[in-house]
């Protein structure tokens, strides 16, 4: 049962207690962001308003990981309603690339630098869309907070600073002088603006969608990448289009996980949570090398069947096969308790870092969980020339093996790495969640759930507790676990590491039986929950 066991921290030792609010609640990885949402809240809107909003300005609050130039993908459920909507905001190569091109240039991978990394940016046209559809306040009120800090500047925060600097090598040309300071990456406090974009958004809270995807902004982005190389089109961006799907779900104990269907990964998470439910996870030490090396080894088996499924959604077959108990069981017996087997073959997308992720709860009940992103740190390090806008290099997740259901090809979506979570027990929605870290995204998802109820903990003590992942071969291993289980680990064959970089990022909010909301934000990163 969710926050029945490991969640008294002791006060004498760094941590963070959960928030707790009646009225709303925002959770996500910057306070002004955070803030800012619940300011929209206060003001009449509702917690897609809040959502959108916050996410945003955290284009401009974290600007390496997400901006107007990427991708969203959104689960909401209306409140008083147990249905939980999906929407995918991801955009589509341009419509004359080709795989076969690339492969006669000699490459074996998208270039992730490159005009062909680039897909049509397509939250915008999602978030429009939702404003109309869903919130009540009006593109005009949930951005002027955007608009208000791209012009006036926000302080670099902390862990922004450190990603700032390990990113900045991806910066080119026109990209260096928007996001460098005189040729330097920020100091942590220093203020970023962003004018350009500023204007970006007054026209789209003026005159919606079409201000950004035709006219004198789309002509910025077509021009940027042309001048690269692309091949991409006045075209390919006025058809860009948001979608409303059907998510997918699976059981896990008592709760069951509702994910986004493809081209998102959520599929992986279910697939890993099948294999772990073959084991007794509850009886192991939650933070001892068995369960680490039992997850590891799940995690191996559903990211091979990922790479070798997901796709575009009008190219995936084999999702009911990912989902099935048969698969789940048959892939559980291949694990070995006492040794690790060989990595899957990696993506080019297993090197990606972070992303944002923001949830939002009101009064009402209505949940949002939504994700947000550019790809690696700084997208293909392209931006516009006039508004420096940022352009994503979500075209790395294709793969240009020929015949492949994710293989490169114009008007298609690639596999996506980040994925929205929503979590409901006896059929309700009762927490939207998210896991951000790129390719730990199901991985970070599987765990969140199993730290939820094979352990009791509550939200705030299931994002903190120390985290692994095998990835490409490497067990990375968090410094929150210790020297003994590491060696445990390297000798059951893991290839151990301790990460540079925090593995990811995540945020909850419980809505609890009272009525009460539970917000959890990751220490991770440098935001939190607020309420009121």
């Amino acid at each position: 049962m969710i926050g029945k066991g490991y969640n008294m921290r002791d006060f004498q030792l760094p941590g963070r207690s959960p928030v707790f609010a009646s009225n709303g609640m925002c959770a996500t990885s910057h306070p002004l962001a955070a803030q800012e949402a619940i300011n929209i809240l206060k003001a009449g809107g509702n917690a897609m308003d809040a959502a959108i909003a916050g996410a945003v300005l955290l284009g401009i609050c974290e600007p390496q990981m997400t901006g107007i130039g990427g991708d969203c993908f959104v689960l909401y459920s209306p409140g008083g309603s147990n249905e939980v909507h999906a929407i995918n905001g991801s955009g589509r190569a341009p419509a004359a690339l080709d795989s076969a091109t690339l492969r006669n240039e000699g490459q074996a991978t998208v270039p992730l630098k490159s005009a062909h990394a680039v897909t049509v940016p397509t939250a915008i046209d999602a978030f429009c869309n939702l404003s109309e559809q869903v919130g009540k306040l009006g593109l005009d009120r949930i951005l002027a907070p955007a608009i208000h800090y791209a012009d006036a500047g926000v302080p670099v925060a902390p862990r922004v600073a450190f990603d700032w600097a390990n990113d900045a090598g991806t910066l080119q040309g026109s990209a260096r002088e928007k996001y460098l300071f005189d040729g330097k990456t920020p100091t942590v406090g220093q203020i970023f603006r962003s004018p350009g974009q500023a204007e970006v958004l007054r026209r789209v809270a003026k005159e919606g969608r079409n201000a950004f995807y035709t006219g004198e902004i789309a002509e910025d982005m077509v021009s940027c990448l042309t001048a690269a190389s692309g091949v991409h089109t006045a075209a390919d961006f006025a058809n860009a289009a948001s979608d409303e799907t059907t998510p997918i779900g699976g059981t896990y104990k008592d709760i069951e996980v509702v994910e986004h269907p493809p081209n998102g990964q959520g599929a992986t998470a279910l697939l890993m949570l099948n294999i772990l439910s073959q084991f007794d996870i509850a009886s192991m030490d939650p933070f001892g090398s068995q369960r680490a090396h039992i997850e590891a080894e799940a995690a191996k088996l559903a990211y091979d069947a990922r790479n070798r499924f997901l796709a575009d959604p009008e190219h995936t077959t084999r999702v009911d096969h990912m989902l099935s108990a048969e698969t789940a069981s048959n892939l559980a017996a291949l694990i070995d308790s006492k040794r690790a087997m060989q990595a899957a073959a990696p993506l080019t997308e297993s090197v990606h870092k972070d992303t944002i992720y923001i949830t939002v709860v009101d009064r009402d009940g209505m949940a949002v969980s939504l994700i947000y992103s550019i790809f690696h740190g700084f997208g293909s390090g392209i931006a516009s020339e006039k508004f420096g806008i940022l352009m994503q290099n979500r075209g790395a997740g294709f793969t240009l093996e020929q015949g492949h259901a994710n293989e490169l090809k114009g008007g298609k979506r690639p596999m996506h790495t980040i994925i929205p979570g929503m979590i409901r027990q006896n059929g309700k929605p009762i927490m939207p969640f998210g896991v951000m870290g790129g390719a730990y995204q199901p991985n970070g998802h599987a765990r969140f759930a199993s730290n939820l109820t094979d352990f009791g903990m509550d939200p705030q003590n299931a994002i903190d507790a120390p985290r692994a992942f095998s990835d490409a071969g490497n067990m990375k291993v968090e410094r929150g676990y210790s020297d003994a289980v590491r060696q445990e680990l390297s000798d059951l064959g893991h290839n151990v590491s301790i990460p540079d970089t925090a593995i990811g990022g995540g945020q909850a909010i419980l809505i609890r039986e009272d009525g009460v909301l539970e917000g959890a934000s990751d220490a991770r990163k440098d935001g939190c929950a607020l309420g009121y």
